[in-house]
């Protein structure tokens, strides 16, 4: 590998915890149904309950956000894990997805109302999720995205430049 590395164009980074501190936190959780004042609260709910049984630091982000802003977190069951998708289970009586962009258009769904903004938060470098009730599997129903962002680590930017310096 050292001797081919000088070979090496590109290099591409892990976003989570390499070039950050690895503790992101929730940035943005924006309902579909933006003009009902409970809408962000329950959309924060739904999702905390998702991530009740998880470790991963997006799953402590949204819970750290429900805390933080004194939302009750309704129990959850039948919670798994999805690899590469995300977190599935049941809150209430309704059946929800909470994962990546590819999942939500395998569900047969696509960004709409959110799409600009999930447009934006991507651009700058956030990590976006969505929160799906596919309780009717028939007509799943887009309910909100959330989306997730790092602080980079002091040292990030001048070890970029020093890559870039080596060529």
């Amino acid at each position: 590998a050292l001797e081919r590395a000088h070979a090496i164009s590109v290099v591409v980074f892990d976003k989570t915890g390499t070039l950050t501190e690895g503790r992101p936190a929730l940035t943005a959780a924006l309902p579909v149904a933006a003009d009902d004042p409970g809408a962000r609260a329950a959309l924060l709910a739904a999702s905390a309950a998702l991530q009740s049984g998880s470790e991963h630091p997006l799953a402590r982000a949204v819970l750290a956000a429900a805390a933080a802003e004194g939302v009750v977190v309704p129990a959850a069951s039948g919670l798994r894990a999805v690899a590469g998708k995300g977190m599935a289970g049941r809150v209430g009586s309704r059946e929800l997805r909470l994962g990546s962009g590819a999942w939500l258009r395998e569900l047969g769904l696509d960004a709409g109302p959110l799409a600009v903004e999930a447009e934006r938060h991507a651009a700058d470098g956030h990590s976006v999720s969505w929160l799906v009730d596919v309780s009717d599997a028939a007509a799943p129903v887009l309910l909100g995205l959330l989306a997730f962002g790092d602080t980079l680590k002091p040292d990030a930017r001048a070890a970029v430049a020093r890559l870039h310096a080596l060529g």
